[in-house]
C-alpha cells in the first residue's frame, strides 16, 4: 500500500497512540520502583533476584532494541508496534500470576521484549508523522508522557502494593494495554515497509547480550560475592573480551547491530554519547529516593511514592515547555541547559544526604533533576533525529535508544552495587525489602554512606554529559 502524506491531524493522533503506550510502559516501571520492597518480601526474593527484577527488564530491552528497529524497517512499524503492545500486556498478566521471584523476573524479560518493540518505534513514528518545523512540539509531548507516568506511577505502585497486593502492580497494566491496542489498531495507518534490503546480525546481537550481560553480572554481584568469585570474574571477562569482538564484528557485518559509520557524524556521535551519560547519571533516581524513605525512614510504599512526585511534576512541565522553547533556542543549547540543571540537582541531593535530611531539601534536588531531564531528553532527541530521511529513522532511533538504554542498564547496575557496598553482604536483602530501618542504627548509617557514594558518582557522570553537549555545539 502506498504511503499517504500525513496531515497534522494524523500526526497528533499518532502522538496520542505513542503517548498512551509510553504512559503504559512508564507506569509499569515507576510503579515497580516503589513497590519492589513489597514484591521482594512477598515472593521471597533475595538481593540478587530483587535487583534482577529491574536489571533483567533493562538488559533485555537494550539487547532487542536494534533487532526490532531493523524488523520494523523490514516489515512495518505499525505491525511491530501493535505486536509490542500485545506482548507487553500479556506478560503483565502472567507476571501477576507468578508464584516466585524468578518467575517474576522471567515475565519481566518477556515484558521487556514487548517494550523494545514499542520504544524502538515510538520516536520514529512521531518523527515520521510531524512536519520538521513542528517536530520539537511532538517530541516534547512524547517525552512528557513518560513524565506523566512518573507522576502517577510511584503513588499508584505504592497504593496498589499496600491495599490490593503486589500482583496488582502488574495487573493494572492489562486494561490500559488493551485500550491502547484498540486505539492503535484504529489510528495507525498501514504503510509499505520503508526498505527490504536489510537483514539481522544474529552474532552481533548475541555479542551484545554477552558483553552487557557480563558487565551487569559483575556490577550487580561484586559487592556481595567479591571480585575474586568465579561468577563475578566470568562476567568481567565476558565484557572485556566481548566488547572488542563486538566492534570487530560490526565493522565487517553486512547489516550490523550498530552502524559504526553513523559515528562519523559529530551530531550523532556526541548526541548518543550525551544520551548514554545522561541515562547513567539519572537512572534509578525514583527507585533510590523511594527506597531511602522505606529502608532508612521506615515509610510505607504510599508515603514513599508521594515523596518522589516533585521529580515527575517538574519533568512533565519541562517536557511540555521544551517544544516551545525550541522555537527560540536551538535544541543543542537546550540540551546543555538541561544536563547542567540535572547536575545541580544531583549535587544538592549528595550535599544534604543524611539519616535525617529535611524533605524540602530533597524536594529541591528532585525538582532540579526533573527540570533538567524534561528539557534534555526531547531537545537531545530532536538534535539527533531532525533532518534524517524517513527510511533511516527506524534504525537510527533504535541505535539512539539502545545506547540510552545501555546507560540505563549500566547506571542501574552501578548504583545498586555502590549503594550496598558499605554494608555487610548479609544485610543486602534487608535493603531491597525495605526493612533495614528496623535493624541497628549503624547499618542505616552505612546505607546512607552508600547513598552519598552513589549520588556523587551520578553527579560526576552528569558533569561529563554537560561537557559532551558543549563539545557537540563546537563540532557542529
Amino acid at each position: 500500500m502506498a504511503a499517504t502524506t500525513p496531515t497534522l491531524g494524523y500526526a497528533w493522533r499518532t502522538l496520542s497512540v505513542v503517548s498512551l503506550a509510553s504512559v503504559l510502559t512508564g507506569l509499569g516501571g515507576s510503579a515497580i520502583n516503589v513497590a519492589l520492597p513489597e514484591i521482594a518480601r512477598n515472593t521471597g526474593a533475595d538481593a540478587t533476584a530483587a535487583s534482577w527484577i529491574l536489571l533483567g527488564y533493562q538488559l533485555t530491552t537494550t539487547v532487542l532494541m536494534v533487532v526490532f528497529g531493523r524488523l520494523a524497517d523490514l516489515f512495518g512499524r505499525r505491525r511491530m508496534y501493535l505486536l509490542g503492545l500485545a506482548t507487553y500486556t500479556g506478560a503483565a498478566l502472567l507476571a501477576g500470576l507468578a508464584p516466585n521471584a524468578w518467575l517474576v523476573v522471567a515475565m519481566r524479560v518477556v515484558q521487556a521484549a514487548g517494550a523494545a518493540m514499542l520504544l524502538t518505534n515510538s520516536a520514529a513514528l512521531v518523527s515520521d508523522a510531524f512536519p520538521r518545523e513542528r517536530l520539537g512540539e511532538g517530541m516534547g509531548v512524547y517525552v512528557a508522557s513518560f513524565s506523566i507516568a512518573g507522576l502517577i506511577g510511584p503513588t499508584l505502585g505504592g497504593v496498589l502494593a499496600e491495599s490490593l497486593g503486589w500482583r496488582w502492580v502488574f495487573w493494572f497494566n492489562v486494561p490500559i494495554g488493551l485500550l491502547c491496542l484498540l486505539w492503535g489498531s484504529i489510528t495507525l495507518r498501514r504503510t509499505a515497509p520503508a526498505r527490504r534490503d536489510g537483514g539481522l546480525d544474529g552474532p552481533g546481537s548475541l555479542l551484545v547480550l554477552l558483553t552487557l550481560g557480563g558487565l551487569l553480572l559483575a556490577l550487580s554481584e561484586f559487592t556481595r560475592l567479591g571480585w575474586q568469585h568465579p561468577l563475578v570474574l566470568g562476567g568481567a571477562v565476558a565484557f572485556v573480551v566481548g566488547l572488542p569482538l563486538f566492534v570487530l564484528r560490526e565493522r565487517r557485518a553486512a547489516h550490523p547491530v550498530v552502524d559504526m559509520s553513523l559515528f562519523r557524524e559529530p551530531s550523532f556521535a556526541f548526541g548518543t554519547l550525551a544520551s548514554f551519560l545522561n541515562a547513567v547519571a539519572r537512572m534509578g533516581m525514583v527507585f533510590l529516593v523511594a527506597l531511602y524513605f522505606q529502608a532508612v525512614r521506615g515509610d510505607d510504599p504510599v508515603q514513599a511514592g508521594l515523596k518522589v512526585l516533585p521529580l515527575a511534576v517538574a519533568a512533565l512541565c519541562a517536557s511540555v515547555v521544551s517544544g516551545f522553547l525550541q522555537r527560540r533556542f536551538s535544541a543543542r543549547t537546550l540540551a546543555v541547559a538541561g544536563a547542567a540543571t540535572t547536575t545541580c540537582g544531583l549535587a544538592v541531593m549528595m550535599a544534604v544526604m543524611s539519616t535525617t535530611m529535611p524533605y524540602p531539601a530533597v524536594a529541591t534536588g528532585l525538582v532540579l533533576i526533573g527540570l533538567g531531564s524534561g528539557i534534555f531528553l526531547p531537545s537531545n532527541n530532536t538534535a539527533i533525529l531532525d533532518g534524517l530521511p524517513s527510511n533511516r529513522l527506524g534504525i537510527v532511533n533504535a541505535m539512539r535508544l539502545m545506547l540510552q538504554n545501555t546507560g540505563n542498564v549500566v547506571g542501574t547496575g552501578m548504583v545498586l552495587s555502590i549503594l550496598v557496598a558499605p554494608l555487610p553482604a548479609a544485610l543486602h536483602q534487608q535493603v531491597f525489602a525495605g526493612t533495614l530501618g528496623l535493624l541497628s542504627g549503624e547499618a542505616v548509617g552505612q546505607l546512607v554512606t552508600g547513598y552519598r557514594w552513589a549520588l556523587g558518582t551520578m553527579a560526576a557522570v552528569s558533569v561529563l554529559t554537560v561537557l559532551t553537549c558543549l563539545a557537540r555545539r563546537k563540532a557542529t
